[in-house]
C-alpha cells in the first residue's frame, strides 16, 4: 500500500490545458491523494477563466473540509509564456483568455494561500526530480512527448529558469535548418519531426507515395490513409509490421541525435521521457541510448541512464504541487 503524508500537510497541484482544468491534493510525498477535472474556458474573459480553476480547487476543498487546514499552497501549471517569478501570465497561445493576467496573486488573493506558477514542463521535471524517476539524481533533464515536445531542467533541485524564465524549450531546438516549420515559427525543431502529429504525417506520406507497399496501417485506418495517426503506427509496428517499424526507427534517430545535442550542451545525470509517445518509446529506451555514441562528442554518454517518468496524466497535477514543496 503506498504511503502517504497528511501529518505534512497537503498542497493543491493545478493543471491548467486549453479544454480542461485537473486539481489535486497532493502529499509531501508526492502522492496524489485526490483529484478533479472540470472544464476550461479558454476563449472567454480572463474572469471565465480564472473562474475556471477556482471551480476545480473549490471542488476539492468544499468535498474534503477535513483537510482544509492542512492545505499549505497551491501551485499551478499554466502554458506559457509566462513569467514564474511573478506568476503572470503573458500571451499563451492556446489560452487567449489571458493575457499579462496576475494568475499566482489573484490566486493568492481568493484563497488566502501561497501560491505559484510556472509552465507544465518545468514542473513535471522538478516533480520527477524530487518524487520520480529522477529521484536521487543531482541533475536532471526531463522531456514530455506527445502532441508536442516539452522539455524541463532542474539543477541541484531547482528548475533553470534562464535569465527572463524562458529556458528549457528544449522541444523547440532545431536539428535540420532545411526542416519542416515548426509552430513556433522555426524550421526544424524536434517537435516537428518527432511529437505525435510528426509521427502520423510521415507515416500518410510513405503510404501515398508507396502504395504497393503493404502495411497493416491501411487496415488499421480502414483504407483511409489520411486517418492513420501515431497511435496506430505504433501499435503497427509492435505487430511486426516493417513499413511501421521504419517509422519506428527514424523516429529513435531523430530522438537520439537530438539528445545527443542535449547531452552535450547539460551532461545531465538523467534524462526522463514522459508523455503519450514516450510511453510508447519505453521499449526502446535501449536502442536509442545505442545510438547516443554516434549522435555526441561526450564520450561517457552511454552512462546517462534514460528512465520512464513516474507520472503519467496526472504530470501537471504533481508538478503543480512540487512548485510548492520544492
Amino acid at each position: 500500500m503506498t504511503q502517504t503524508h497528511p501529518q505534512d500537510g497537503l498542497v493543491v497541484g493545478v493543471d491548467v490545458g486549453g479544454t480542461k482544468v485537473a486539481a489535486g491534493l497532493v502529499d509531501s510525498g508526492g502522492q496524489i491523494v485526490k483529484h478533479v477535472r472540470t472544464p476550461m474556458s479558454s476563449n472567454g474573459t480572463a474572469a471565465d477563466g480564472l473562474a475556471a480553476v477556482t471551480a476545480a480547487v473549490d471542488s476539492l476543498l468544499k468535498a474534503n473540509d477535513d483537510v482544509r487546514p492542512l492545505v499549505k499552497g497551491i501551485g499551478i501549471c499554466a502554458p506559457g509564456p509566462l513569467d514564474p517569478q511573478t506568476g503572470m501570465v503573458i500571451n499563451p497561445p492556446n489560452l487567449p483568455c489571458w493575457r499579462n493576467f496576475p494568475l499566482a496573486r489573484t490566486v493568492s488573493e481568493l484563497y488566502s494561500l501561497p501560491v505559484k506558477v510556472d509552465n507544465d514542463a518545468n514542473a513535471a521535471a522538478l516533480a520527477e526530480a524530487q518524487w520520480g524517476a529522477g529521484r536521487g539524481f543531482r541533475n536532471v533533464f526531463y522531456a514530455t512527448i506527445g502532441t508536442g515536445i516539452g522539455t524541463g531542467i532542474v539543477f541541484d533541485g531547482r528548475i533553470y529558469h534562464g535569465r527572463t524564465g524562458a529556458a528549457g524549450e528544449g522541444g523547440h531546438v532545431s536539428i535540420d535548418y532545411t526542416g519542416p516549420r515548426c509552430r513556433c515559427g522555426k524550421l526544424g525543431c524536434i517537435e516537428a519531426l518527432a511529437a505525435g502529429p510528426a509521427i502520423a504525417e510521415r507515416a500518410r506520406l510513405k503510404l501515398a507515395t508507396a502504395p504497393a507497399r503493404e502495411s497493416i496501417l491501411r487496415d488499421l485506418a480502414h483504407g483511409d490513409v489520411s486517418a492513420v495517426s501515431s497511435e496506430m503506427v505504433w501499435q503497427a509496428s509492435a505487430e511486426g509490421d516493417a513499413f511501421a517499424r521504419d517509422i519506428v526507427h527514424e523516429e529513435i534517430q531523430l530522438l537520439a541525435y537530438w539528445l545527443g545535442n542535449i547531452v552535450d550542451l547539460l551532461d545531465p545525470d538523467v534524462v526522463i521521457i514522459g508523455g503519450g509517445v514516450g510511453t510508447m518509446l519505453n521499449p526502446y529506451f535501449g536502442e536509442m541510448k545505442d545510438r547516443l555514441p554516434q549522435c555526441c562528442v561526450n564520450s561517457r554518454c552511454q552512462e546517462i541512464p534514460i528512465l520512464k517518468a513516474r507520472y503519467g496524466a496526472d504530470a501537471g497535477i504533481a508538478g503543480g504541487a512540487a512548485l510548492c514543496w520544492g
